[in-house]
């Protein structure tokens, strides 16, 4: 929850510093160089593999828990399945519809679990069907001995509270150093990002309140009846409470429920780490390293020419006028070359026939881009293949859900820091981060370690004794703490900022990623209206138009951190034992927090979709916007390169957006936003 709320400011952050990234990896690369950029490509792949192994054990443990002798095998085959197929044919776009769904698939079963546990006055069961029987059942039963008077029905728990300490680093861990991440949150724009994240804050909320706290209780309440626990202590590490609780109230149906959700799950967030790795493998790592367009590439040089940018020619230790030798490249998305290129790669496409690009500017970095492309899917294939013999080793190794992602949190932590501060702090520089981030990891594994050494048997029950609360808790802290003070220090002693057009160039870096197929200055043309600016807004003017997306970020966050970190757990543990005036509160409080985002995920995203499609008829039909007639511009003014292609890899998320008033596609380009 904390991360949820606290990643709308990081995304602002990022949107507005870096329009043109795609992963954050490329900031650091732009701002510190390759050897920062080779340590954070390991942090992130080690993150992406202990996220997909943690896939893996939960999707394995959910179809062998519902499907008759599914042997590991056949489990990890179905998942590998899964999320290649789904990357390959859908990628990132349908992530989207397929979360849809997957959502409303949530939160109908919620809707269905608690009718039949908590207000089915004719269930079989004599423990559940109604709050009376559950509250009675469970008040009856040992809770922990962290438990205030060991009952289950109070929120003054140590184990809680320190279960909810663990979970803000290891969320941190897994949502700020994952590409995958990242990717659906580089894809919206600020204001959008902010307002989803905080919306998905308050639709998150209710997936825990309600899923975990009523087939919970309805298991405490059935094993109660039965007189011991219906799951081992190991399977209900693995998560199968939910699809037990689903069997048992709906039967059958309710295994096909849980199977479909599970599917769905796994499709969305497996195939998120399968493109997310795919990408690092691709762009940061094959296209930085192994084949570059153009060698030893400075951030302020022209990817086309190799020379410097306008704008970028003057550097901050050493100011100078470049003269003959800056850029004057056309921008792509004027080029009447280019325009009947893509217009004989739309006609080659059709016919199966592949003609090369006549550009002399663009059309070698296009057809390189192509292969990027190409390579991509390969890539893709290729990492989902591996996933077989990975699941399989993972799942003879006897390491469980908790284990991975706990001790993984360790591992991965002390990358935290350093991906925040080079993003929201000009100061920092490349040493400092390598040395908090490798620092912060030694530190923080020998934390753990020493800390599950004083459990008994010591690292010889090494799987139990790692995933202990002290030890996890040692681990994380001291990795995040030592990985931040360094972080903070290192670049405090080896920064060079001077003064204010120091800091600007340092930005400037982030400012300037770009594609140069499709600048990012197409995405903001619409937020840019009535501003005035050459090829791309400034720094300045984009601060200037997402300055509410930034207020908003904090104002939001801040409170909503506030509503659910401080005043709501402070209500609820005001009651050392609740009542059963208390309990009924409590569960009526987040029955109708739950059905009121049940509509909101149901009801608004085919809303703004349908608005949006409305939106975009209108534009097509106003001339003043510029009509395409067959993939083709009929209005010259519009930019010819905002037409989908399918020779760049980003193009099928760009929207037709208001032109501008623009001189000769040969010459030099002065857009003006209208």
């Amino acid at each position: 929850m904390f991360n949820i709320f606290v990643f709308p400011v990081m995304s602002v952050q990022f949107k507005t510093k870096a329009p043109g990234a795609k992963t954050y990896l490329q900031i650091i690369k732009a701002r510190f160089g390759k050897y920062t950029h080779t340590v954070f490509c390991f942090f992130a792949i080690i993150t992406n593999l202990v996220i997909t192994i943690g896939v893996l054990l939960a999707g394995k443990a959910t179809i062998q828990s519902l499907t008759e002798n599914a042997s590991d095998e056949f489990s990890v085959l179905i998942m590998a399945a899964l999320f290649g197929s789904y990357s390959l044919i859908g990628g990132l776009g349908t992530t989207f519809y397929v979360s849809y769904f997957n959502a409303c698939l949530v939160f109908i079963l919620f809707i269905v679990f608690v009718v039949k546990i908590l207000h089915n006055r004719d269930s079989e069961f004599d423990t559940i069907g109604n709050m009376e029987k559950m509250y009675e059942s469970i008040s009856c039963i040992k809770g922990p001995d962290d438990n205030v008077n060991n009952s289950y029905l109070t929120f003054r728990s140590w184990g809680a509270f320190m279960f909810g300490i663990i979970e803000i680093f290891v969320s941190s861990a897994v949502t700020y150093c994952d590409q995958a991440s990242w990717q659906s949150r580089i894809a919206a724009k600020p204001i959008q990002g902010v307002w989803g994240f905080i919306l998905a804050g308050f639709i998150w909320f209710s997936i825990p309140n309600v899923m975990a706290t009523t087939t919970g209780m309805a298991y405490l309440a059935l094993s109660h009846a039965n007189g011991t626990h219906l799951l081992t202590a190991g399977q209900i590490d693995e998560g199968l409470v939910t699809p037990l609780i689903a069997e048992k109230v709906l039967g059958s149906a309710g295994g096909i429920l849980i199977l479909t959700m599970g599917a769905m799950a796994l499709m969305s967030t497996g195939s998120g780490e399968v493109m997310g790795l795919s990408s690092v493998i691709v762009y940061d790592i094959y296209q930085t390293y192994i084949k570059p367009f153009r060698d030893n590439l400075e951030p302020h040089h022209c990817v086309l020419c190799g020379k410097t940018r306008k704008g970028l020619e003057k550097s901050m230790n050493n100011a100078h006028d470049d003269g003959g030798d800056l850029c004057s490249c056309a921008v792509a998305t004027n080029c009447s070359i280019c325009a009947e290129d893509m217009a004989q790669a739309h006609r080659s496409t059709q016919f199966y026939q592949k003609q090369p690009y006549k550009c002399h500017t663009h059309g070698r970095y296009r057809e390189y881009m192509d292969f990027l492309f190409s390579f991509k899917n390969w890539c893709i294939v290729w990492v989902t293949v591996s996933m077989v013999p990975l699941g399989l080793v993972v799942f003879n190794s006897g390491i469980d859900l908790n284990w991975i992602f706990y001790s993984g949190a360790t591992v991965t932590i002390p990358c935290f820091p350093p991906v925040v501060l080079s993003i929201c702090w000009v100061k920092a520089t490349g040493k400092g981060l390598i040395a908090g981030s490798i620092s912060g990891l030694i530190c923080g594994v020998t934390a753990a370690l020493v800390t599950a050494n004083t459990y008994p048997g010591g690292l010889g029950d090494f799987l139990a004794n790692t995933v202990q609360d002290y030890t996890i808790l040692a681990g994380n802290v001291t990795g995040f703490v030592v990985s931040l003070g360094v972080c903070i220090i290192g670049s405090l002693l080896t920064h060079r900022i001077k003064g204010p057009a120091d800091e600007e160039f340092e930005w400037m870096k982030m400012y300037d990623i770009d594609n140069p197929l499709q600048p990012w200055e197409l995405l903001y043309r619409e937020d840019m209206k009535g501003m005035e600016y050459e090829e791309r807004p400034s720094a300045e003017q984009m601060n200037k138009a997402f300055h509410k997306a930034k207020i908003t970020a904090y104002i939001a966050g801040g409170t909503s951190i506030f509503l659910f970190a401080v005043f709501i757990p402070s209500i609820m543990v005001s009651f050392p034992d609740m009542g059963f005036t208390q309990f009924t509160v409590w569960i009526n409080f987040t029955q109708g927090w739950a059905i009121v985002m049940a509509i909101v995920v149901v009801v608004l995203p085919p809303v703004e979709e349908i608005m949006r499609i409305v939106k975009q008829c209108r534009k097509n039909r106003d001339p003043r916007e510029g009509l395409y007639t067959n993939g083709l511009a009929r209005d010259d003014k519009m930019d010819p390169m905002l037409l989908k292609s399918n020779s760049v890899p980003e193009a099928h998320d760009m929207i037709v957006k208001d032109g501008g008033d623009y001189a000769s596609s040969n010459s030099e380009v002065l857009p003006v936003a209208v």
